[in-house]
């Protein structure tokens, strides 16, 4: 099994036995993906049901709300509509929790061997700066050169910053460009000035090298990787 439901716990046979069946089939896919260092969609998948069991041993009114509904009664003049939920019983509720405490370790453990992975790969990353830097620097290019691959990819980046009640964060869109093969006579300035030629709705733009000194799979990791790497890299120098 690839993925989860997103509401595995509650959908179907509320049975410890079948819903760890389901669980162990699952991190077997995502602990073979980490084996050959493949992180994403994995790991966002990963963390994603993992605080979602955490909430719900927090809070155990979030898995009544994950039941399916039928409708009990409809008042269609004041458009209102009550729900019944189909299960609300205390033996099932001991068999979610029994799942919940079987389900969270095996998470944690799982988890912990991706945030090392990335972490390595992001350690072995190194960020620099092409040319001149303008001030503005939430759109420009973003240059990645992979240990071992003659070629350098292209992508133009654009920052986005989001903003919420209690929290302000960056968000980063990528187009992937094209790919140069690496020579001694194409440097990384003159490729900027000749994508300034190219692309002339951005005529000074931020460009950032990327080097990567690990091998590892460049769709599932590195790239997800560079792009979080550069927005930390932004952040921090602004």
């Amino acid at each position: 099994m690839k993925t989860l439901h997103t509401d595995w716990l509650t959908d179907g046979l509320i049975d410890f036995e079948y819903k760890k069946y389901l669980l162990l089939a699952y991190l077997k896919n995502i602990r073979q993906d980490f084996d050959e260092k493949k992180l994403y969609p994995s790991l966002s998948d990963l963390i994603f049901h993992y605080q979602n069991l955490l909430e719900i041993k927090e809070n155990k009114k979030l898995i009544y709300e994950q039941f399916p509904k039928v409708i009990s009664q409809a008042d269609f003049n004041k458009l209102e509509i009550s729900y019944k939920k189909i299960v609300e019983d205390d033996e099932v509720m001991r068999e979610i929790e029994e799942i919940v405490q079987y389900a969270l370790p095996r998470f944690q453990g799982l988890l912990n061997n991706g945030k090392e992975i990335y972490e390595f790969i992001e350690n072995n990353l190194e960020i620099a700066t092409v040319g001149i830097t303008p001030i503005y620097k939430n759109e420009g290019y973003m240059f990645i050169s992979e240990h071992l691959v003659q070629e350098t990819k292209i992508y133009q980046y654009q920052i986005s910053v989001f903003e919420s009640a209690k929290e302000r964060f960056r968000g980063v869109h990528t187009q992937y460009l094209e790919s140069v093969q690496k020579s001694l006579g194409q440097t990384y300035e003159n490729l900027k000035i000749s994508l300034t030629r190219k692309y002339t709705n951005m005529p000074n733009p931020a460009t950032f090298l990327i080097v990567s000194k690990v091998v590892c799979p460049f769709d599932e990791s590195l790239l997800p990787i560079a792009k979080r790497a550069l927005v930390k890299h932004l952040s921090l120098a602004s």
